[in-house]
């Protein structure tokens, strides 16, 4: 594996091999040391040209846990701000002789564009609404960890579709593995061509949230992503609550062993509400938890084992 552009990259025994490398990269963070050596002398650059918390940290705890130098760069403090293309600031990057480039772009397609510039290890780490692999690998990871195999396992994504870089990457990955997905939204966000893409892909689709809630092993809430949306999506936050979010009720419907995942960050009240988020079924915490641990097995995979072991 030569970079992680997409979900869809991975074969469903490079999917495990992840997966499982991170249940043992997850005991380091219980560790009083949290090191290991496997990527000592390696160059890790996270290039981050849209705002992150929890994606960027993480990479950056992972690096350093594996013994990694990782360094962070983002649009705000760089020459993108000046004017430089990002052609040549990935370049001018590169020319210094790292090992890996983690990148967040606001433009769908351009890690994969990265990949053609560059010889190191790319991985995309969100490229507009396109894709975000490493979080549905946390995802799953994460699912596995509460409901154990994942093939034949009931899975809703419900929310903000059309905006969503989350869902393409979850659908892709749990298809690898087996998962039954549902995707629940309202018609307005709902992507364009969904039916061409159900028909292709193996996942059902629905608009009523309260038809499917009962009958699933895992509830994906999605992020309604205001700041994406250009026109009337719907018509109040209040209306969106009452047709699509986790409220009170819903949780109550909610199967006693579901699990409630967010890949956050979260708007609470809107499309999940407080109670929802902080509940003994929500995994949410845990899926900020796995992500360091995906995210070293992903460093691992990538750039660890070409040496001694």
């Amino acid at each position: 594996m030569k970079h992680l552009l997409s979900a869809g990259d991975l074969s469903r025994d490079q999917t495990l091999a992840i997966l499982d490398s991170a249940t043992q990269m997850h005991d380091v963070q219980r560790r009083e040391v949290k090191k290991l050596p496997a990527l000592r002398g390696r160059t890790v650059v996270n290039l981050f040209f849209e705002d992150s918390t929890r994606t960027r940290s993480s990479f950056e705890i992972a690096g350093k846990w594996l013994s990694a130098d990782v360094i962070n760069v983002s649009a705000k403090g760089s020459s993108v701000s000046k004017g430089e293309s990002l052609r040549d600031t990935v370049l001018t990057v590169a020319s210094m002789g790292v090992d890996g480039l983690v990148i967040r772009h606001h433009a769908s397609g351009a890690p994969a564009q990265v990949a053609q510039w560059v010889d190191a290890a790319v991985v995309n780490a969100g490229d507009g609404t396109h894709e975000h692999p490493t979080q549905a690998l946390l995802d799953a990871y994460t699912m596995r960890q509460r409901l154990g195999d994942l093939d034949g396992a009931r899975v809703a994504i419900v929310g903000d579709l059309t905006h969503s870089r989350v869902v393409r990457s979850n659908l892709l990955l749990l298809n690898t593995l087996g998962a039954k997905v549902t995707l629940v939204a309202p018609p307005t966000l709902m992507p364009s061509g969904i039916a061409e893409w159900s028909a292709a892909e193996g996942f059902a689709t629905s608009y009523d949230l309260d038809e499917v809630i009962g009958e699933v092993d895992a509830l994906m809430m999605l992020r309604v992503q205001r700041e994406r949306m250009s026109g009337g999506y719907f018509p109040t936050p209040r209306e969106y609550t009452v047709g699509y979010g986790l409220t009170r009720d819903r949780l109550r419907r909610l199967g006693p062993d579901a699990v409630i995942c967010h890949p956050g960050p979260m708007n609470r009240g809107l499309e999940i509400s407080a109670e929802a988020a902080d509940e003994a079924r929500s995994a949410i915490l845990d899926q900020v938890s796995a992500g360091v641990a995906i995210r070293m097995s992903v460093l691992y995979h990538l750039l660890g084992g070409s040496g001694d072991e």
